[in-house]
Formats: C-alpha cells, structure tokens, sequence
C-alpha cells in the first residue's frame, strides 16, 4: 500500500469547476464512507476548501484512476472531465505536496494561514469517520508539525499581501488594542468585505459600515457584528472613529477636509487611521494634510504589499527546507516501519521452523532414540529449513541477473567481521 494524494486547485482548474467537485460539510461523512468502502482504499482523508479538492489515501500503486473516477461519480459527472484539471503524486511527493498545502505554499496568497485550520478540521472529521489509520495519522502529525515550524522559524505568515489586510495591518501600527478602538467602513464591496472580517478577527471593539444603498451596508454590517448607516451620518458617526478605510464607486471624494477638521475637535484630536482604496479617491487628499491624521492612499498600501511579497518569498525558501526535512524524516520513519513488519514475519517463520523442530526432537527422545544423534539431526533439519528458501530465490536472482539481490544478500546473511562494539 502506497500514501497518495489526489485532487484539483485553483491553478489548474476555474472556479466553476471547483464549485463542481467540491465536498459540502454535509457530504463529508458520506464521502468518508463511500471512500474507504472503495476494495483498494485502507484510509482516507477529503480537504475541501473554495481552492481546493484534495483526497489523500492509503491505496495501491496507481490507485489514482480509481479515486478519480469515484470523485466523479460522486459529483455526477464523468472522470474525463477531471483529467484535464486533476494532478496526483505518490509517496515522497505526496506528503512534500501536503506539507506544501499545510504551510501555505500552494495557496493563492502565499503564506496565508487559513488553510492550516481548513486541513486540521479535515483531519479531525476523517478521525471522526474512521477514515484515518496509522498511516495518515503519522503523516498528518508530521505535517502540523512542519508547519508549525515553519510558522515559527520563518516569517512567512508576517507581511501582509492583500490590499485588505496590509490596511488592517498599517491600523495596528497606530493601534496595538483593536478591542479598544472603532473602525468607519465607507462601501460594502469585496474589498470592505475583507477588511472587516480582517478587523473582526483582530478584535475590533466597534464597527460601522456606511454605503449609498443602506440594505447592502445591513448585511455586510449583521455579517461582521456591526451597524449600518447611509452617506449622510458620515459626519456623526467620523467623530467616533478611530479607523477610518473608503472604498467606493464614487466620482468625488465622500470625505472633505472640513468634516474632519470639524470630527478631530469633536474628538479633542485624538488619532484617526485612514486608507483610501478608491481611483477615485473617496477621501481629499487635503485630509492627511491635518495633524492628527494618518492617511494612506492605495499606492502606500501597494508599495507595502510589493514589499513583503518579496520578504514572503524569501520566507518562502527557508519554508522548502524545512518541508524537504519533514519529508525526508517522514520516509525516514515510513521506511523504519516497513523494515520493521519485515524482521517481525522473519522472527516468527524462524520461530515456527524452530517450534516444528523442537517437537519432532522431543518426541524422538521421548520414543527413546540416541540423544546425541537426535540432536544432530534437529540442528541439520533446522539449519536447511531456514536456508532452503533464500537458497531458492539465490538461484532465482542469479538467473534473473538481479545483482541488487545478491548484493544485498551478500550484506544480510553472510556474517562479516565483528566490530570492535561487538567483540567487546
């Protein structure tokens, strides 16, 4: 039985087809059972995330036909479909893949840590389901480990690279207690969207989101635990703001410099954080002009972003180290237990050759027979027994000209020298 990793992401297939062959939570435990029901399969594990499909499993050498074609079926729709987009790997580099996965390597923003929880929630509803086994369980303790040692050690989780969070993260710059502070969303697209789940997570104490249409700022506001307001409580609701970040569809800025000049004196100057995301800007730019303010447009934010890409990356390389290590010490163990299964059946044929003689001797004694000769009969028995087979494929090797076996045989059964520890 051989570890193998099997699915589809987000560089190899469009997001309709992601949508296709993804798992519901509701699906999970059926699609645990159908697996491991499946005749090559002994353990299985599903991450499913917006990214990514993936199935690892404990199956026979090119079992990946077989998985495809049960992912398929499941979904209702045909295997050929998926191979165009599906990619799988065996052994080394399916456990090199999965710690890739765990560590953020192979997301589509590098380093992001999401998906190191998405592949621990998959790990424990696969243990709930009895999908897992030794096997997987091993690999999936050595993949948390890794990657909380790359976590640790490199600075791959550190520099923001999304235009989302690189502003939530220059708000903490100005802000170390966000439990402490309040935050003014002025738009509720996507980009708003981010930042307040952003600033949600970082413990925000109060948010307000304000957009031109009023029900589309109520539901991203009862997403995020927050209120909702229109344009027009703009001025109000900047005299309680501590963060301040605009992303509109608007043709003139939304915030002039005398509404906040008018907010900073409401608030006895006390700071506020600004980022404006719009082309057009939503906010003057007359705005940072005043003390008190910090104001960062989206160029800063992308300066920023370009920068810690490229400390991402750098990161990134020292993460591939340590991943190689975990791989290697991964195959390292795998390679110890099956040496260990062999000598385990090798100690027990000897010991059963050696029970069956044992009892043919004594049963020769007990009818009276010459001890001496029976024990040299006992040890001439015992010692073809336990020759005859390797003698066989000996023989076998050398007609097949399998020289690999006769060299290690060479090592395994021809006693060498006694080492200086073993002659003590």
């Amino acid at each position: 039985m051989t570890l193998l990793a099997l699915g589809i992401n987000h560089r190899t297939a469009a997001v309709d087809m992601r949508e296709r062959v993804a798992f519901s939570p509701a699906q999970l435990e059926s699609a645990l059972t159908q697996l491991r029901a499946l005749p090559d399969v002994r353990e299985a594990a599903v991450l499913s995330t917006c990214n990514r499909t993936e199935l690892y499993c404990i199956t026979v050498a090119n079992g990946e036909r077989q998985l495809l074609e049960w992912l398929g079926a499941f979904h209702g729709m045909p295997a050929q479909e998926l191979l165009s987009c599906a990619y799988h790997y065996y052994e080394g580099e399916a456990a090199r893949h999965l710690m890739r996965v765990a560590a953020g390597l192979d997301s589509m923003v590098l380093g992001e840590p999401q998906i190191l929880g998405q592949l621990k929630d998959a790990y424990q509803i696969s243990r709930q389901h009895a999908g897992l086994g030794s096997e997987l369980e091993r690999l999936f303790q050595q993949t948390f480990s890794v990657a909380k040692q790359v976590r640790s050690e490199t600075s791959i989780g550190e520099n923001p690279v999304s235009v989302a969070y690189a502003a939530v993260s220059l708000a903490s710059r100005i802000f170390d207690d966000f439990s402490r502070a309040r935050a003014l969303l002025i738009g509720a697209g996507e980009t708003v969207e981010l930042v307040a789940r952003h600033l949600r997570e970082a413990g925000i104490m109060g948010l307000t989101v304000a957009n031109r249409t009023l029900e589309r700022a109520q539901v991203l506001a009862e997403a995020c635990g927050g209120r909702a307001i229109e344009l027009n409580a703009i001025p109000q609701a900047l005299e309680q703001a501590d963060i301040v970040i605009a992303s509109t569809a608007s043709e003139l800025p939304i915030l002039g410099k005398g509404m906040v000049e008018r907010a900073l004196k409401v608030r006895r100057h006390r700071p506020i954080f600004m980022v404006d995301i719009a082309v057009p800007r939503d906010i003057e730019p007359e705005v940072g002009d005043l003390d008190d303010v910090f104001l960062y447009s989206v160029d800063d934010l992308q300066q920023v972003i370009a920068e810690n890409r490229r400390h991402r990356e750098v990161a990134a390389s020292q993460a591939e180290a340590l991943i190689d290590s975990g791989v290697d010490h991964w195959l390292h163990e795998r390679r110890v237990r099956g040496a260990g299964d062999l000598i385990r059946r090798y100690r027990q044929h000897g010991e059963t050759l050696r029970r069956d003689s044992e009892a043919e001797a004594l049963a020769q004694l007990a009818r009276g027979e010459d001890p001496e000769t029976v024990i040299k009969r006992l040890s001439h028995q015992l010692a073809n027994k336990l020759m005859h087979g390797p003698t066989l494929r000996l023989r076998e090797a050398s007609g097949q000209s399998r020289h690999d076996i006769i060299q290690a045989a060479d090592s395994l059964l021809i006693e060498g020298p006694a080492t200086t520890q073993d002659s003590a």
